[in-house]
């Protein structure tokens, strides 16, 4: 599963591997604002009190709407 993590004004962080070392890309609204190597370099760039981890629930299959 991959991490993710979203907060106000379209922020959103990912891990990505970029020149083959782990970084944590902050995002907004889609455009690339940094890759930060550290939680403290991310920090510099967003608040980490807003930031809320995406979490993807299990799909439940065998249940269609009927009609």
């Amino acid at each position: 599963m991959d991490r993710r993590w979203v907060g106000t004004g379209g922020i959103e962080v990912i891990p990505v591997v970029r020149a083959g070392r782990q970084v944590l890309r902050v995002r907004r609204d889609g455009w690339l604002v940094a890759d930060c190597v550290s939680v403290a370099e991310v920090a510099r760039h967003v608040d980490l009190a807003d930031l809320c981890e995406v979490v993807e629930l299990p799909r439940q299959r065998g249940y269609e709407a009927v009609g």
